[in-house]
């Protein structure tokens, strides 16, 4: 007997598969923009534990939804800039997010309580402000099907359980935050190269800041790479010094991050990948792709791999061993930050050493601290 699936064309396999991935994940509702809406919170009773509170700045090059207050799919021909502040509650296990319904319970809810929009300037002020004592401020680019809102609540789980002083940037992309819509999503990373380029830019500029964590999830990854890429094509030195680029799960097809390794030469700061094996998301997208690798799936064992990561002066650092929540393994970045003093942090921004480089082992149930990360946890050569 005929298998049911035979003859199907591969677009329409991959989509059977990418939507039987997303399913896996679980079905709950995916958040509205009125989770935007700041909500007024009363003080906690003396027998609870006050909710953490964090903030986190925004610049989109989606466009506003003027119906619903958010922004929608649409790019955007300029970036929009926002501010915000959340009510995180205290004593979570996990990274799964808790949106707020119409009366929030902080104890158990994510909510916003302020959110303002931002001329450019006020913005760039406002990033200022919060760099680190030593010169560092993170951007986050999120990934494949996410909506605005669902990028901005995870910035916000990251930054209070990485506890990163002052405000991490969300950089939110037009992603269509369907999970049919991964070419559309992909035109779309590519479509906000130069919006990212500006952004990077414009806070570079400054001598406060010495050093730029720009981290890329998934799609985010891409584009990350291809912003930096476009930044060196540029002759653009000066900022590709401050950069230290962190892909997490990078969706990137192998022969073109070899391609963008190879226009943008080696880094002042190494590249760091956090791949896992088992990220099953990553299969959906091999297998969209013509089943091709994915870098966010290279094997570290493989000792091809650990001959090509020193070559190419990366940080390939397997996370494998870090709990994911959403059933694929795709989430583990957000898992990461607790272990960490801040996101994705580097020791000061030095120049690597041989023992930085190459294929690399994140071991959650160790106990020591080591480069490159500074993790409650143990980083250990591959053998």
């Amino acid at each position: 007997m005929e298998r049911p699936l035979r003859g199907l064309p591969k677009t329409a396999l991959a989509i059977i598969v990418t939507i039987g991935l997303a399913m896996l994940a679980g079905c709950a509702t995916r958040p509205s923009p009125e989770v935007l809406t700041p909500v007024h919170l009363s003080e906690p009773a003396r027998s609870e534990t006050a909710p953490d509170k964090v903030s986190v700045l925004v610049a989109t090059n989606r466009a506003p939804d003027s119906v619903r207050g958010g922004f929608s799919n649409a790019w955007a021909e300029k970036l929009t800039y926002e501010q915000y502040a959340f009510s995180v509650p205290p004593g979570r296990k996990d990274t799964a997010i808790t949106y707020p319904k119409a009366k929030p319970d902080p104890q158990r809810q994510f909510a916003v309580v302020e959110r303002r929009q931002l001329p450019r300037d006020a913005f760039v002020q406002q990033a200022l402000a919060s760099v680190q004592p030593d010169g560092t401020i993170g951007i986050f680019v999120h990934g494949y099907n996410y909506s605005y809102q669902e990028a901005l609540y995870r910035t916000a789980q990251i930054a209070a359980d990485a506890k990163i002083p002052g405000a991490p940037i969300l950089f939110s992309w037009p992603s269509a935050a369907s999970v049919a819509g991964y070419v559309a999503d992909r035109d779309a990373a590519l479509s906000s190269r130069s919006e990212l380029d500006s952004l990077v830019t414009s806070l570079s500029a400054s001598a406060k800041v010495k050093r730029i964590i720009l981290f890329g999830h998934s799609m985010g990854g891409f584009l990350v790479m291809e912003t930096v890429r476009e930044l060196k094509l540029q002759h653009r030195d000066a900022v590709i010094g401050k950069l230290a680029v962190v892909l997490a799960a990078p969706d990137i097809d192998v022969d073109v991050f070899r391609s963008q390794l190879n226009d943008i030469g080696p880094m002042p700061i190494p590249i760091s990948l956090l791949v896992s094996k088992d990220d099953q998301a990553l299969v959906a997208s091999s297998f969209i792709a013509g089943e091709r690798p994915r870098v966010g799936r290279l094997d570290i064992d493989d000792p091809v791999i650990e001959e090509t990561a020193l070559k190419a002066r990366l940080r390939v650092i397997d996370i494998t061993s870090i709990k994911t929540s959403d059933g694929l393994g795709h989430d583990r970045y957000a898992s990461l930050a607790k272990f960490g003093a801040q996101l994705a942090s580097f020791e000061s921004g030095r120049r690597s050493t041989p023992g930085d480089l190459g294929a690399l082992v994140f071991d959650a149930a160790g106990a020591a601290v080591a480069s490159p990360f500074r993790l409650a946890g143990r980083v250990v050569r591959s053998q």
